[in-house]
């Protein structure tokens, strides 16, 4: 014959069998695959990557250094990532408190007066406190001890959610990565553009000089017979428009170093920077190594990469949620109605030891739809992963076609510039001696001074560019 409590712990192990059923969810392995090179011609040295260098080896300029070390210290969105951070790891702490025994000290006291007819009432008519009494009285409840539980982690739900939090706090750190990436390659870009506003405010002034030396000729031309006023209007008309364009490349200017001052946590002020030809700041020649490279260099695919393990950590966590979970207490301490009777051992010891293992069996609606919920998760993070490898490779290759054509749009356009300058001189002569029109010398004059403008953007992208393939390869973070 099988004993009653065995029938029972048969039964009850059938119902947690049938409560540790679990569904199906689809999750999704990433599909990585990336080329051998960026593009055809491309410099593939494995060596010398742009990313394997930091933002003071990789920049030169003194003031646009010093306006990235302020940036790193004073950025309010680098701040407030670190203390993402910081809170990203004290989860890692509270997680892996979960799967440790909880132990606790305490301390407790009530009174309680119960009824007269009563099992209880009965019980205490009958104990020697009240022998002096014929009813029950109010007693006091007094008790101290050690109070512990442990679930146990049979199946490494919490060790699982444990290192889903490791993940996370290394995703974060990753995220920091990728923001310093961004704010490095942002200041070095207006850093480029202040100075190429400088560039554009000098080519104005040297030709407005040039256009008044006209207008002196012209004038002194208009004295001797040799002109008419409607050339002179033509040319001091042409000096007050250039002049006008000089405040409107002033206040360029104020905004981006309102711009540089915000991304660097300053109030507006000016920005110290380097004076000069802006012509002859010269590109960094960017080495791009192989696109396989982007998976160790860019923060934000690793950041991606650690979400996804995070998310596949997630479905092992929600999956446990379908299985039994076993868990253990106990206690260990005294307990008296009376002090003077509280320390009496073993009449006032207290010792308590219990196990139990819970399973889902009814209404386990919420526990499978965060279990789907997980699997697409994990689904989502995949897919983003595979998208994040996408964008860096098109980011790469875009920039590195870039550099290419903005070269050779470079020499043209230094060509055609050489070519009208020397077009200045020509026409100012042969309007002096009679044989060429003022319009003539209008038109050459605004020619040159648009063809050095655009020759300044020109140079202003090309900086741009390898900025934007420094930061597309990884770098700035380091």
């Amino acid at each position: 014959m099988i004993p009653t409590y065995c029938k029972y712990l048969v039964g009850a192990l059938l119902l947690l069998t049938l409560g540790c059923s679990v569904p199906q969810v689809v999750t999704r392995t990433p599909e990585v695959a990336v080329p051998q090179t960026f593009t055809a011609g491309t410099n593939a040295d494995t060596t010398l990557a742009a990313a394997g260098r930091r933002w003071d080896d990789f920049f030169t300029d003194p003031y646009l250094l010093h306006l990235i070390d302020t940036a790193l210290v004073n950025n309010k969105e680098v701040n407030i990532l670190l203390q993402r951070i910081a809170v990203a790891r004290n989860e890692i702490q509270a997680r892996k408190g979960e799967y440790l025994p909880t132990v606790n000290a305490g301390l407790g006291t009530d009174v309680e007066k119960v009824g007269r007819y009563t099992r209880n009432g009965a019980l205490e008519e009958s104990l020697e406190i009240n022998e002096d009494r014929a009813f029950p009285e109010f007693l006091t409840n007094i008790q101290f001890g050690l109070y512990a539980s442990w679930e146990l982690d049979v199946w490494k739900q919490l060790r699982n959610a444990r290192q889903v939090a490791v993940l996370e706090y290394l995703a974060t750190v990753e995220g920091r990565n990728f923001l310093v990436t961004n704010l490095v390659a942002e200041i070095a870009e207006s850093y480029f553009e202040l100075l190429a506003l400088d560039g554009e405010l000098a080519n104005l002034e040297r030709n407005i000089a040039i256009q008044e030396d006209a207008l002196r000729v012209v004038n002194l031309m208009q004295q001797a017979g040799r002109s008419n006023t409607l050339a002179v209007r033509r040319f001091e008309a042409e000096v007050q428009k250039n002049r006008s364009e000089t405040y409107l490349v002033r206040q360029d200017i104020a905004a981006v170093e309102n711009r540089l001052n915000f991304l660097t946590g300053r109030t507006p002020g000016e920005i110290p920077r380097t004076r000069g030809d802006f012509l002859e700041v010269q590109p960094v020649s960017v080495a791009t190594g192989i696109p396989s490279q982007l998976l160790r260099n860019r923060p934000d695919i690793r950041q991606a990469e650690l979400e996804m393990a995070a998310a596949n950590l997630d479905v092992s966590v929600a999956r446990a949620n379908f299985l039994p979970s076993f868990g253990i207490r106990a206690g260990l301490g005294y307990q008296a109605f009376n002090l003077r009777y509280l320390l009496k051992t073993p009449e006032s010891l207290l010792l308590s030891l219990a196990g139990d293992a819970m399973a889902p069996l009814v209404n386990r609606n919420a526990i499978e739809a965060e279990y789907q919920n997980a699997g697409a998760r994990q689904v989502q993070a995949a897919y983003e992963y595979e998208q994040t490898i996408l964008k860096a490779y098109q980011e790469v290759a875009t920039e590195v076609s870039n550099i290419d054509k903005l070269a050779h749009a470079y020499r043209l356009k230094e060509e055609q510039v050489a070519m009208l300058d020397e077009a200045i001189e020509v026409s100012n002569k042969l309007f002096q001696s009679t044989r060429a029109e003022y319009l003539e010398v209008l038109l050459t004059q605004r020619d040159a001074l648009e063809a050095r403008t655009d020759l300044i953007e020109t140079r202003k992208e090309q900086l741009a560019a390898t900025v934007n393939l420094y930061q597309a390869l990884g770098g700035g973070w380091k």
